[in-house]
This record gives C-alpha cells, structure tokens and sequence, in this order.
C-alpha cells in the first residue's frame, strides 16, 4: 500500500513527510484491519512530522482522526463484521491493569499506545486498532464531517471539564483551530459566553459566525474577566497573558500535546487569587464515548477542508500556516 511516512522528521516545507510503499498491515489477535476513507488533520500530526514530538516508531505514518471501514480482523476479535464503519483515535491501548487505569484514569496509563505515534496511523490505505479502542460511530453523519471529531473534537471535551467552566460562565478560547471551534459549540450549547482570542482573521469569523461574544487577537485582553480559558495554541507566551485574563478563582487548561517554553510567571499578577492551570493529557474512552453523544444531542458539526490523501503534505504546510479556519480532512485518493 502507499502511506506516508515521518522518514526524517524536520520542518514540513522541505521534507517533514514522504509517500512511500508499506506492506499492508496484519492485525493482531485483537485487533481491526481498517481500511481508511477519511483522516482527519491534527497539529499532533504535525508536531511528529517536523520532530517536536520524537517519533516512538521509525518511519511512522500520522493520522489518528481516523474514519473507515472493517477490512479484516484478528482471531480474537469479536463483535464486528466486515464492512462495519468504525472510528481510530488517538489512544491505542493501554495496560488496563495499572492503578491509573483501574481507577479510570486510562490517559494517564504509563503503557499507554498512540496511533499515529507509536503505531502506524491514518495517512495511509489501511492501518489497524485493537477492537477494545475502536468507536463505532452514528450512521447518519459523513466521513469527512466525522473525522475532527475523533480527537479534535474529544480533546476540546476533555479541555473544556478540565477548564472546570461554571454553568453560564465566561470561557476564553486562546488560538481558534480544529479543536477550538468544536470546543466552542459544545460550551455555547451548554450556556457558556464565549470570547475567542486568536491571531487569525478567518479565525476569528467562524468564531463571530459561531455565536462567540467576542473575537480578538491572542494577546489582547477579552472584554470581561474570565471564569475559565483554554490555550489550545502551542504558544507558551500565551500562558501568563490567558492567566492575567482570569478572574479570581480561574482555571486554564492547557490542551495541546506540545507547548514552547513559557515565560517567567509573575505570582502577584498571574497567578494569585487562587488562579490554577491544568494540563490535558490524551483522553479516555469514556470522554470519547460523551463526547460523541453531547456532539450529536447538540448538533456540534466541523468546519471542514477537504484534500486528497496524496496531498497530506500541503495540508500540514497549510495548518502550520494558518491558511484555513476549521479543520482539514483527508479524503483517500491512494
């Protein structure tokens, strides 16, 4: 089959990724062989091409927003049928014994796997999952629209509880990609003011056209004190200028996988008054399994841009760019 593959990772205007020739991949005992019609496009992606995030596999193939169909499956598997549409998403496996995961913590597993990192993912024609981390996902919604939520989509969830948002409170989204503005209309449902700072212009339109309060630059200050913010930026210098936006007794959740440096934090300005920052790590099959319910009660959709598989390159250099709003989808044309 053809994929891509993280060869030599480094910046993606010159070779961060490559088209090469792979076996088809052979499932484990307990695992689906998928046959992939759509993959969604992630900044994690991203961030393993160009070696931000050191490859687990040599020569991996990205991708983890993964929509196809069942092309085979392992002895052990039971419960699906060839044909069946299923999702592959981010966490692919974890030990399911250790402390964290027996106290429904499996995110934080230390055996923990990840598709498109330890394992080959979706820019591909076929890749696999272990049929304990496939979803099975709602008939009536389309390949293309279902890819960003398959981990844009339950990363935002999990950002958004980890942000301990108040009901009716005033939430600030800082950068306004795939995951942002999926994150967006979930809090705007649940009654939330949403104010958006974000350096692009396009940005800041879905987010105006979203029902967003307010759209202004990164480092601007919103117009009101905010209960909760979430950096989904990977811009450490966003991280005291979310903090002086709080009001007290605030959270920000930091949802990215990937954060540069952040500045010296000043305790009187950004962190008094019982301020408190949270990362986000990976996700569990529960927030997964919520997520997709609340998106469909709520009819959270993406803003999508599609590109043939074979053009995955371009969409990274157009992601790292900032040159569409929304999220980007591949579409298999291998």
């Amino acid at each position: 089959m053809r994929a891509w593959s993280a060869v030599t990772p480094g910046p993606v205007e010159e070779m961060g990724l490559q088209l090469v020739e792979k076996p088809v991949p052979v499932p484990g005992d307990d695992e689906l062989l998928v046959q992939v019609r759509a993959c969604g496009v992630c900044r994690t992606d991203l961030h393993v091409s160009e070696g931000d995030l050191p490859v687990h596999r040599a020569g991996v193939t990205p991708g983890h927003e993964v929509v196809g169909v069942v092309a085979g499956s392992g002895a052990g598997v039971a419960g699906f049928a060839t044909g069946d549409r299923v999702g592959v998403a981010w966490l692919r496996r974890t030990d399911g014994t250790c402390g964290y995961c027996s106290r429904g913590a499996e995110n934080l597993c230390p055996s923990s796997r990840y598709t498109g990192w330890d394992a080959d993912g979706g820019y591909a024609e076929y890749t696999t999952v272990p049929a304990a981390f496939a979803h099975r996902l709602p008939e009536a919604v389309d390949d293309v629209a279902l890819a960003p939520l398959l981990c844009a989509g339950i990363i935002g969830y999990r950002a958004l509880r980890r942000a301990a948002l108040p009901p009716g409170g005033r939430l600030g989204l800082y950068g306004f990609g795939g995951s942002a503005h999926l994150c967006a209309q979930l809090a705007l449902a649940e009654g939330a003011t949403v104010h958006v700072l974000t350096r692009g212009a396009a940005a800041r339109d879905l987010a105006l056209g979203l029902g967003a309060a307010s759209a202004q630059d990164a480092h601007a200050m919103p117009p009101e004190p905010l209960d909760s913010a979430i950096l989904f930026a990977p811009v450490g210098d966003l991280v005291p200028v979310a903090l002086r936006a709080l009001d007290r007794g605030g959270t920000l959740s930091i949802a990215g996988i990937h954060l540069s440096d952040t500045p010296p934090l000043h305790y009187e300005t950004d962190l008094f008054y019982e301020k408190q920052i949270r990362s986000v790590t990976s996700n569990t099959r529960e927030d997964s399994r919520e997520f997709l319910a609340l998106a469909a009660r709520h009819g959270v959709h993406a803003t999508t841009h599609t590109y043939p598989l074979t053009r995955a390159d371009e969409a990274l250099r157009d992601l790292k760019a900032g040159r569409f709003d929304g999220a980007a989808v591949l579409v298999n044309d291998l």
